[in-house]
């Protein structure tokens, strides 16, 4: 139980690209399972490292045999393994993956596509009719693009990038500003991403459950790419309806989750603690285990063996990120030898850059920052990093990217500090930026400005409370108290967001915001602590 520290894991050899990693692992471990997933209705398919580098051989060879190289394509679509035949064979024939979220609406993405210069989309045909509009872009869905490259010999050498900084992928991320930003990652930031965080932490198993979609780069480079160079096997959950389902199929080691899934996981624990009437034994075997801590024995797993059986019987590990967790959960699920480690990153920095390593934690931190990357603080009390995982920029958005990037170093525009000994702590944000437990960034000037303009709307303020958003409307003098009205406005704000930028409760006010000398709501007064 020692918590100290301690030398990196050595992850052996260090891949130089995506398709360097691809070869390898194909080398090392050819005939071990990469991916799982479900096929049909109650099937479950398996592709080994062999098979996955043999399939993307065929993918870029197809790409590249009839779009060739330099395009911007998108990738569209819930988890699967038609998806990551998509990423891998548009990286390893020389094109840059734009990656883009499903539950936006077809306007959105229509815009996305155009501020990215996407000319190709791959798409899984569930949400074809997102794209049917789109302009000069010519669309492929996911499994037509299977049944093509099946037909190639994958007699073809995947692309090697000549230069670290060339773009890999562009993954978009919300802004301040209400519109979102192209996040550029060269293939040397996605590596580097993938080589550094694993020295950190070591996954003790060989099997990984993904439930964290694609956009997003903790479920891509993290979730499954760096868990792809680990050499777990890795199950592709496609439908959080079936999450439940997944785990006991899976039977994870580890897991990367946004606490969003934490908490409803812990939620379903202490059901099923509460529906067993067992909790008074429960809370007695607690107190059993901790004394056996004290005296350097570990039988948490063996006594509380129900409760990892509820999580597939294996979980030892989550990795927690996208958004705060609190600490309480990492105490709970400690109780019963399950460790939470809490970890640091965003789109910009590819994006962990910061984790609590296995034997060496501290409860309330984001953990050490990961080799090949420099941490100061501002004299504002802002984190900055410079390094390797940092981005390129924001696509074809100087102005933005000069002000995130200053003399090489990135402005994450979180308040923290340092301690003694390399752990990061974060103290509270510097903007505005709405984080939700399910790792969403949202930006409440957007929702503020189409609610704003409503004649019935003085005065707006968005907030979350408790992983909701909170609209708080001050209103004009004959709309006061018309609740009627305010819901059915918030209903139409609301009409064609995906689910996490809906406004979740309204609140109506009988006297102005409290406001700065300029008439600028000042929001930490009046957002309820």
């Amino acid at each position: 139980m020692r918590n100290k520290a301690y030398p990196f894991y050595e992850i052996a050899p260090r891949i130089k690209s995506i398709a360097d990693m691809l070869k390898i692992k194909a080398e090392q471990t050819p005939d071990d399972v990469a991916f799982r997933f479900r096929k049909g209705r109650s099937g479950i398919a398996e592709k080994t490292y062999a098979e996955v580098y043999a399939e993307a051989k065929k993918s870029a060879q197809w790409i590249d045999k009839n779009y060739g190289k330099g395009n911007h394509i998108a990738i569209i679509g819930e988890n699967s393994y038609e998806w990551l035949m998509a990423f891998f064979g548009t990286l390893c024939s020389g094109n840059v993956a734009v990656p883009i979220d499903k539950e936006l609406p077809a306007d959105e993405i229509e815009w996305l596509l155009q501020k990215a210069d996407v000319s190709k989309v791959f798409i899984s045909k569930t949400y074809s009719d997102l794209v049917e509009n789109a302009k000069n872009v010519k669309v492929m869905t996911l499994k037509e693009l299977q049944t093509a490259y099946e037909e190639e010999d994958g007699e073809f050498t995947l692309y090697e990038p000549e230069e670290n900084n060339e773009t890999g992928t562009i993954f978009f991320t919300s802004g301040t500003s209400g519109r979102s930003k192209g996040v550029i990652l060269s293939h040397g930031n996605i590596v580097s991403e993938i080589n550094e965080a694993s020295a950190m932490f070591d996954p003790e198993g060989k099997s990984t459950l993904v439930v964290l979609p694609f956009h997003h780069t903790f479920g891509l480079n993290v979730a499954t790419l760096m868990a792809y160079n680990y050499g777990v096997s890795i199950f592709l959950n496609k439908s959080l309806k079936r999450v439940k389902e997944d785990i006991n199929e899976a039977k994870p080691d580890v897991m990367m989750l946004v606490p969003l899934f934490i908490e409803a996981f812990y939620k379903r624990l202490k059901d099923g603690i509460e529906k067993s009437r067992q909790k008074a034994k429960v809370e007695k075997g607690v107190k059993v285990s901790q004394a056996f801590l004290k005296l350097g024995i570990d039988r948490r797993r063996i006594m509380f063996k129900p409760i990892i059986d509820m999580f597939g019987g294996n979980l030892k590990y989550i990795i927690s990120g996208g958004a705060p967790l609190n600490a309480f959960y990492v105490k709970e699920f400690r109780k019963f030898g399950i460790e939470i480690l809490n970890g640091y990153g965003t789109t910009e920095c590819s994006p962990c850059v910061a984790i609590n390593r296995n034997y060496f934690k501290k409860d309330g931190s984001v953990g050490q920052v990961i080799q090949g990357t420099e941490t100061k603080i501002s004299d504002e009390g802002e984190v900055l990093f410079k390094g390797t995982v940092i981005m390129q920029g924001y696509y074809n958005d100087p102005e933005n990217t000069d002000e995130a990037i200053k003399d090489g170093w990135y402005s994450t525009g979180d308040l923290g500090y340092v301690d003694k000994d390399g752990f990061l702590f974060l103290t509270g944000r510097k903007k505005n930026l709405i984080i939700l437990s399910n790792g969403e960034n949202i930006s409440p000037e957007e929702l503020e400005n189409d609610i704003q303009i409503d004649p019935g709307v003085c005065e707006v303020l968005v907030y979350d409370k408790d992983s909701k958003i909170i609209a708080e409307i001050f209103p004009e003098e004959e709309f006061m108290g018309n609740k009627e009205y305010f819901d059915a406005l918030i209903e139409k704000v609301n009409e064609g967001r995906p689910v996490y930028k809906q406004i979740a409760s309204l609140k109506l006010r009988d006297e102005e915001f409290i406001k700065n000398a300029s008439k600028k709501i000042v929001r930490y007064k009046n957002i309820p602590q």
